[in-house]
């Protein structure tokens, strides 16, 4: 127990003893699942053996996290949204983050969509998507995108290459609101075509008219796709014709508070996507990036290594992702996403040692990918725990969708992630008070002083 200072001039009560705690949450992408038949049932993390992860759960908090609810199945970005603490304030739209994270500027409101050339077949004068450029297309990829139209009617199009058969397609002048569109992209290409872009559900006119000028886009450069020689080419050798190009993600960048004036403590980032090194750049955050290492424990204890080395830097809050866990049951195959949460586990040991054992740590999935089934993501319940700090150890010994569900944290959603952590790091903001203009998380760090004359 820390010493009690003496109170203060005319004060009855003693001081209080400054015992805030940094925060530290690892974010296991994909990490929650459903039960799976070649898994006997269980879910691959009821299934895994999982010695460090049941050792946390023994020493801390859990519960389960939905980001935004029961069945409302959650993108990592915008799940990442509202854990960082900007649930209520427009997203800004992942073709913005993924600019920033590849270096290209982003000082403007214009609206940028991500863009990517595909393969397509045509069935009863509908497209539907068959496939992507692979490695060894990048030269075919080039000679197209550079071939694509600048224009339709009086809207420019400005497509930046970023990688293979992808870039960001910018619409100049057009303004913030006219970001709001819908896809081209089909998520399910064997359900749904080629999309109209439209302008979204209670959208303005300018959104209106980007929608209409960019399905004159996309039409027009699939008439030079189509036509293009390098597609004749692949067509002679073979090959799928690259001819269409698809549009998603669209957003603008607007004015928007930093973390640390968000949340009211300095936040910094373990990154190794364009993603993250964007939202990392967006929200004015530190951050290192690590190269993906093929290895998941070794790549698992590097990221931590980073991590400690941002804590003793002076970082408060610490977020360390990897994105291994969702690769694996993207690959529909339950036992492999069993195994990568066996060869990640090891390495969950550094967070029992210093210098996160002076902080308080959570572990938790930004949304569950189901490792079989025709789905991408789900509502289903991913595992949380919590441990150090004030943090009350509850009954539960299984970290899993099952262990967790009788934790004392109970369901808590992505908006309430960062709240909990604060206060168990007693960081939490006194609501009533009031030390800056923006309506912090936790208790701010650096207010601005009132300077004497």
């Amino acid at each position: 127990m820390r010493e009690l200072l003496p109170p203060a001039h005319r004060e009855a009560q003693p001081r209080l003893g400054d015992d805030r705690r940094a925060v530290v949450l690892v974010l296991l992408d994909g990490l929650g699942d459903r039960p799976q038949s070649d898994l006997g049932g269980l879910t691959p993390l009821e299934a895994a053996r999982l010695p460090v992860l049941d050792q946390l759960a023994r020493s801390g908090a859990c519960g389960l996290h939905v980001p935004f609810g029961p069945g409302r199945a959650a993108a990592s970005e915008v799940a990442h949204w509202a854990i960082f603490g900007y649930e209520g304030i427009p997203f800004c739209g992942r073709a913005v983050l993924e600019a920033l994270g590849h270096g290209l500027p982003v000082d403007d409101s214009d609206p940028r969509l991500y863009a990517a050339l595909r393969t397509s077949q045509t069935r009863d004068g509908v497209v539907w998507i068959t496939g992507r450029a692979e490695p060894d297309d990048e030269a075919d990829a080039r000679r197209l995108l550079a071939a694509l139209p600048q224009a339709s009617g009086d809207q420019i199009f400005e497509l930046e290459w970023v990688r293979l058969g992808e870039g960001i397609l910018r619409l100049p002048g057009a303004g913030a609101e006219a970001a709001a569109v819908s896809d081209s992209d089909p998520f399910f290409e064997d359900r749904q075509p080629w999309l109209l872009p439209r302008a979204l559900a209670g959208a303005g006119p300018p959104a209106a008219a980007a929608a209409a000028r960019l399905a004159e886009y996309l039409r027009a450069a699939r008439l030079v796709l189509v036509g293009h020689e390098t597609n004749a080419g692949r067509i002679r050798n073979g090959l799928p014709a690259l001819d269409t190009l698809t549009t998603k993600w669209a957003g603008a960048r607007r004015p928007l508070p930093s973390f640390q004036d968000r949340v009211g403590v300095s936040g910094a980032m373990v990154t190794s996507s364009a993603l993250y090194r964007g939202f990392a750049r967006l929200l004015t955050m530190e951050s290192i990036d690590i190269a993906t290492d093929p290895d998941p424990g070794r790549d698992l204890a590097a990221r931590l290594a980073a991590a400690a080395a941002l804590l003793q830097a002076g970082a408060t809050f610490v977020h360390v992702h990897i994105k291994v866990v969702d690769e694996a049951a993207h690959s529909r195959r339950p036992d492999a996403k069993r195994r990568v949460l066996e060869a990640l586990d090891p390495a969950l040991a550094a967070l029992l040692e210093p210098p996160f054992s002076g902080a308080v740590v959570a572990v938790t999935g930004d949304h569950a990918t189901p490792s079989s089934g025709g789905v991408i993501h789900t509502g289903d319940p991913t595992p949380l725990l919590v441990v150090g700090g004030a943090v009350r150890p509850d009954a539960v010994t299984d970290f899993s969708e099952a262990g967790c569900a009788s934790g004392s944290i109970g369901t808590i959603r992505a908006a309430d992630l960062l709240p909990l952590l604060l206060g168990h790091a007693n960081r939490a903001r006194f609501l009533g008070a009031r030390a800056t203009a923006e309506d912090t998380l936790g208790f701010p760090d650096h207010p601005e002083p009132l300077l004497p004359a």
